[in-house]
């Protein structure tokens, strides 16, 4: 089996963050967001895995990737040259994973349960051509959407419906047993461009596809997950990661007030500050005569007399006096 990561969206809800590094290089709670997806990954049993790039910042995932994980996995990069979609992310893979089994981790989701779990459920289910990780939720037309039929097997699929058939969210987890139908499906979808929602090529519409043609989907269940493609959602996964792993960084600092979990990164300055709980601070970042709670500090930042809480500081930025909620972006400086 091989991973599929695709990592080559704009990342346009995480700006400003994004301006300067794609969205799977956005760091939180010790490491990248592409750096959870691999680890997690790194506990099954799947060694190779195929990471979709695009844009003028691809080399960083590339650089990144190859540095902490090619001892790991044999890696793959492939180019997506347009931002036209997942469907059409997934389709430029075809050369490196057609006739493989495969699963989709998207490059911008974290999972609560890791993707071991995922496997071992999929492998309880009867035979199938693939299954799709679900959650119920409240609100689906946000989503993409199955149903499902008297026998668990999915009847149907589209992506975030005026009138959803189900509650049943697509979790953005996928295990594909027959990737030469999903290619083929998302061959057709292209060569007679066909676009689904946001005028673009999607994996759901593609899946439906299969689904027509007879192809048995099911579905496993997912717990919880986060996008991390929002700032909001991205400090919920860094509370969450914080809690759930050995947080390393409190025995770094001094002369300060740590209330944990905090994980500190390398060649930090920490004076006269109180921070914590729930703080990233990443390398050489410096946070003097502050309270800090519930944030992401980005590489050699800089923060002086502030108090913040929610906030995400970018690589770089500079800022001093009085504030309280921030997003600010990467070689940003802010005075008050």
């Amino acid at each position: 089996m091989k991973a599929i990561i695709p990592a080559a969206g704009q990342g346009t809800r995480l700006y400003p963050q994004t301006h300067t590094k794609p969205k799977g290089m956005v760091r939180l709670a010790g490491k990248p967001i592409l750096g959870h997806i691999l680890q997690n990954i790194s506990e099954t049993e799947i060694n190779e895995v195929v990471v979709v790039v695009g844009g003028t910042m691809r080399e960083q995932i590339i650089k990144y990737a190859t540095t902490a994980f090619s001892d790991q996995f044999s890696l793959a990069f492939v180019e997506q040259e347009n931002a036209k979609g997942l469907g059409h992310s997934i389709y430029q893979t075809e050369s490196v994973a057609r006739g493989d089994e495969l699963l989709i981790a998207l490059g911008d989701m974290l999972f609560q349960n890791g993707f071991y779990t995922f496997l071992e459920a999929h492998n309880e289910l009867p035979e199938s051509d693939g299954s799709i990780g679900v959650k119920t939720v409240a609100e689906p037309s946000h989503y993409g959407v199955v149903e499902i039929n008297e026998d668990n097997e999915v009847s149907r699929l589209v992506e975030k419906p005026d009138d959803p058939p189900s509650n049943f969210a697509i979790s953005g987890v996928y295990i594909i047993e027959n990737s030469n139908a999903m290619f083929d499906a998302l061959g057709y979808l292209i060569d007679n461009d066909i676009r689904g929602a946001g005028n673009e090529f999607q994996l759901t519409d593609a899946l439906q596809r299969m689904v027509e043609q007879g192809r048995n989907l099911r579905t496993f269940e997912v717990e919880d997950w986060y996008d991390c493609g929002r700032p909001e959602t991205l400090l919920k996964a860094n509370r969450v990661l914080l809690e759930r792993t050995d947080a390393d960084g409190e025995d770094k600092l001094s002369d300060s007030v740590i209330i944990p979990p905090i994980d500190a990164g390398e060649g930090i300055t920490v004076e006269a500050s109180v921070v914590g709980p729930y703080v990233s601070i990443d390398d050489g970042a410096t946070i003097e005569q502050s309270i800090v709670a519930n944030s992401i500090v980005g590489k050699d930042a800089v923060l002086q007399g502030v108090n913040i809480d929610e906030s995400i500081i970018g690589s770089n930025a500079d800022v001093q006096s009085e504030a309280n909620n921030l997003n600010v972006g990467d070689n940003s400086s802010i005075n008050f």
